[in-house]
């Protein structure tokens, strides 16, 4: 049990030859990173990137020991910035926390205020962290298609790739809820009744979509796609967007690089949009989280989430690399 002065946590080390292990800790608060709103941390998320840096992999953090989670909320027990008041329920995500700053895989963490972004009211902590970071790119992938012309209204579906996984599950689920029709892309055929719960009006194998064109253009199929999964699937499916639309790329799960020919930017005048999530700018923040307020389907975040201890983290870590781990995984770390 810890007291007001300690605080419990998944600590990471790297041993003299780079592997990373983690071991469950107690620490004093003098160990807390230096900033000015110290937050009680309630839940956490588990994120492909969690996996990674649980695994060691991918060079995301620069020392150790090190505390992961890209996500948490909380409840601001002090902040000597004045932006927030003992209390506040505030959540954050990004900022590359969890990676180069300790995160939110622990029971108290310390963060900068500008970093934060106050908690809506209309949603639980265990639902804003079925949301966060993945919530976060599904709205900004969602926003970025809308200001390149992208309406309800648009001919043809929106495919989403990657659409069991957790950013996948909100672009779902978001799309759906503003009236598009979506195409959700999965390679599982377990999850067909699971997207079509969350509004999928149709699914796409993942052989599908790995299938090489046969040209540098093909039969124009999407009004738009969200992709999170990169590699040969991004490639090809940019070779079926209509004219003038758009792809936003959030995820990187089937590979770094792709192959893809200039043709459907110059014929067909499509759009190819990076998605930052991590230094998304607070302003724009603040935004997105009214708007998932308002428009996610709150009766429909509750079916897709499972609550597990913090002790869980860990072996979760290394399935979410695996594609094992459907919709979202919330981290209860005061269990």
């Amino acid at each position: 049990m810890t007291s007001e002065t300690q605080f419990h946590a998944l600590v990471l080390d790297q041993d003299g030859e780079g592997k990373v292990s983690g071991s469950f800790q107690t620490l004093g608060n003098d160990r807390l990173p230096d900033a000015d709103t110290t937050v009680k941390v309630l839940y956490s998320a588990l994120n492909y990137k969690d996996g990674m840096i649980m695994n060691g992999l991918g060079k995301l953090v620069n020392e150790y020991p090190h505390i992961p989670g890209v996500d948490l909320v909380g409840e601001v027990e002090e902040c000597t910035s004045g932006a927030f008041q003992p209390g506040d329920m505030v959540i954050c995500t990004g900022w590359r926390v969890g990676e180069i700053w300790w995160g939110g895989f622990a029971t108290r963490a310390r963060l900068k205020s500008e970093w934060l972004v106050r908690a809506p009211e209309s949603m639980s902590p265990q639902q804003i962290m079925a949301i966060g970071t993945a919530g976060v790119t599904a709205m900004m992938s969602l926003m970025a298609l809308e200001a390149h012309g992208l309406t309800p209204e648009t001919e043809g579906e929106v495919l989403v790739t990657g659409a069991a996984g957790g950013v996948g599950s909100l672009c779902v689920m978001l799309l759906a809820g503003n009236g598009y029709r979506v195409a959700a892309g999965t390679g599982r055929d377990s999850t067909r009744d699971y997207l079509t719960d969350l509004g999928a009006a149709s699914l796409v194998s993942r052989e599908e979509l790995e299938e090489a064109p046969r040209g540098p253009l093909t039969k124009a199929r999407w009004a738009g796609a969200i992709d999170n999964v990169g590699g040969k699937i991004l490639g090809n499916l940019l070779s079926a967007l209509r004219p003038n639309t758009s792809c936003a790329a959030v995820g990187n799960v089937a590979g770094f690089s792709f192959e893809a020919s200039v043709l459907p930017f110059l014929l067909r005048g499509v759009n190819l949009l990076g998605i930052d999530s991590v230094n998304c700018p607070i302003e724009q923040r603040r935004i997105i989280w009214e708007r998932l307020a308002k428009e996610l389907p709150l009766d429909k975040i509750d079916p897709m989430m499972e609550i597990h201890p913090m002790s869980d983290v860990l072996k979760l870590g290394g399935e979410i690399l695996k594609g094992q781990v459907r919709g979202r995984a919330v981290i209860d770390v005061n269990a």
